[in-house]
């Protein structure tokens, strides 16, 4: 069904139908008098959301029309409203970040060679990408495959388009990272302490407190920071893991500097349902403009977890060309989505990226070449197929 515009500023199919008439609201869901931009949030996609969020209440009842909503739940249905348009509304832009090769790359368990490394972070400067991150600042001794993070930053031919942060989880990792002429970095905690404990050696509170050390660091330099949240959708040792977490962290994250935060699907365990429930709760404290969706597709979901969180204003995404990717803390957890993958959907869509999907497809071919293996990329496998 190709959709216009219809009354309303809705979707209306060539058949005369609104999204209303081909998806009807629920009979007792009320149409909610919340402004933005001089328009009532009564997109389907809207209600269906807030539907999710009353639904988790503790007392499992939705209001009638006419009654005020219950606190918190008014709070999360103004932070849908403050996404600056209709929660079903596409953006118009995309950012990709390419995390391949570092996130891509460190659960390899041949040593990839540094020269393989630096080409393809060379080709995928060339792509269109704005940011590509390129390497790990981490102990040799935890994470091998990183050993080589000087080289491979000082050895890559820098665009003076492309920004390429780097893993630093404490002081010793930025102070390393800045002699070696990193220009941004990232830091990187977990919504789960079991796997905060198991992967960074120390609670989440002491993480935070690493943390600011290294983005008041930062910020004497002016250097931005990023931040990633793992297990945002469940955890290999605790299994799921309640939004509440999630939005501490997060909003920690953001109160301490950092200018984005990556809310990370580790294991690849999230739903569109739990994706959407995560980010309502997420978003009554940090703005939509400074989260990030970070997926991995172990049940094969990563691409409707994407497109819920569009629908919800994020317009940041993470991804690994060819699918790469993994994390050596979590047993289980399989590739990031595709970037080729992500790409052919968000360009079907209308939204553009700036990114040329053909050149990632043949630096996917490149690495996958160099490390003997098939892509994951649904949509280079079909590509190759036609050729």
């Amino acid at each position: 069904m190709q959709l216009g515009e219809g009354r309303g500023g809705g979707a209306l199919a060539r058949d005369g139908t609104s999204e209303d008439d081909v998806f009807p609201p629920p009979p007792s869901l009320p149409s909610l008098p919340l402004q933005r931009a001089g328009r009532h949030v009564t997109s389907t996609t809207t209600r269906m959301l807030l539907m999710l969020f009353w639904s988790a209440g503790p007392d499992g009842q939705r209001p009638r029309d006419g009654e005020a909503l219950p606190e918190p739940r008014a709070a999360v249905a103004q932070a849908v409203a403050r996404g600056g348009r209709e929660a079903h509304e596409n953006p118009e832009f995309v950012k990709i970040v390419e995390v391949g090769p570092r996130d891509g790359l460190q659960n390899e368990k041949e040593i990839v060679p540094t020269e393989v490394k630096i080409q393809l972070i060379d080709k995928l400067s060339d792509t269109g990408l704005s940011v590509v991150e390129a390497t790990s600042f981490v102990s040799s001794k935890w994470v091998p495959q990183m050993a080589d993070h000087t080289a491979v930053l000082q050895g890559i031919q820098k665009s003076p388009n492309v920004r390429y942060p780097v893993l630093t989880p404490n002081m010793q990792g930025f102070q390393n990272a800045l002699a070696a002429g990193a220009t941004e970095v990232a830091v990187f905690g977990s919504a789960s302490e079991t796997f905060s404990r198991k992967n960074i050696n120390c609670s989440i509170d002491e993480s935070m407190l690493r943390f600011e050390e290294v983005i008041n660091a930062a910020k004497d330099r002016q250097i931005p920071v990023r931040g990633y949240v793992s297990c945002a959708l469940g955890c290999p040792h605790e299994g799921h893991i309640d939004p509440s977490k999630v939005t501490e962290v997060a909003k920690r994250l953001y109160e301490l500097g950092c200018y984005e935060v990556s809310l990370g699907d580790t294991i690849g365990v999230g739903t569109p349902g739990s994706m959407a429930k995560m980010l309502l709760s997420v978003m009554q404290e940090v703005p939509c403009s400074a989260l990030a969706v970070h997926c991995h597709d172990t049940y094969g979901q990563a691409l409707a977890n994407i497109l819920t969180a569009l629908q919800m204003g994020v317009c940041v995404v993470d991804s690994a060309v060819a699918g790469l990717g993994g994390c050596p803390y979590a047993q289980g957890s399989s590739g990031n989505v595709s970037t080729e993958d992500v790409l052919y959907m968000l360009h079907g869509m209308g939204i553009q990226t700036g990114v040329d999907l053909s050149k990632v497809i043949k630096a996917g071919d490149f690495i996958c070449n160099a490390l003997n293996r098939k892509t994951n990329s649904r949509v280079a496998q079909a590509r190759g197929t036609l050729l």
